[in-house]
């Protein structure tokens, strides 16, 4: 497939999942790995894990870091372009059209009734991505990353404790498994 292709296959593809998603940027990763990896085969589910984890990680809206993030790999800077187009033109337009009308949408008892019953549908959409990711974790049988999960989630839940300091430690403790992996190497 060209790059101009993939190009407008990325463009099409985000446009769609961020104009019928709702639930934020973790419902947006969960259908791009879906159609990026499952359908398309462009990446490996490792590397949407890897994405998805620095997504997360860096600063603005996972569903843009994310686009940014497989856009370049699929496509190079014109797919990273697209991808964040595709992503972002849905959100702008639907913000910038209820804004006009702010206060009758917000009091509306439709409305009010469409996103508490949209609300469990992204509930059980971010649940599958959460029980996909840790199963991908645990089928890895490696002690440390298991144990690093099941203790970011305590800090988390029970500790309360930002999720900056749980990532910047996750991140410390990849790094010091590397730079330990290293000195290993070499004796």
């Amino acid at each position: 497939m060209t790059n101009a292709r993939k190009c407008g296959t990325l463009f099409t593809s985000m446009l769609l999942i961020s104009a019928f998603t709702f639930g934020g940027g973790f419902v947006i990763v969960s259908l791009m790995k879906k159609k990026l990896v499952d359908e398309l085969h462009w990446l490996e589910e490792e590397e949407m894990l890897d994405m998805t984890a620095l997504a997360q990680s860096a600063p603005g809206p996972i569903a843009v870091n994310a686009a940014i993030l497989a856009g370049r790999r699929i496509a190079g800077l014109p797919g990273m372009l697209c991808a964040v187009a595709g992503t972002l033109i849905p959100p702008i337009g639907i913000i910038g059209a209820i804004s006009l009308i702010y206060a009758q949408f917000a009091a509306n008892e439709w409305v009010k009734a469409a996103l508490n019953g949209m609300s469990c549908g992204v509930a059980a959409v971010i649940s599958d991505v959460v029980y996909g990711l840790g199963s991908k974790v645990v089928a890895s049988r490696d002690g440390v990353r298991i144990a690093l999960m099941v203790i970011a989630f305590m800090l988390t839940f029970f500790f309360k404790v930002n999720v900056i300091f749980i990532i910047l430690g996750a991140i410390a403790v990849g790094v010091a498994r590397i730079f330990l992996a290293g000195k290993e190497g070499a004796r």
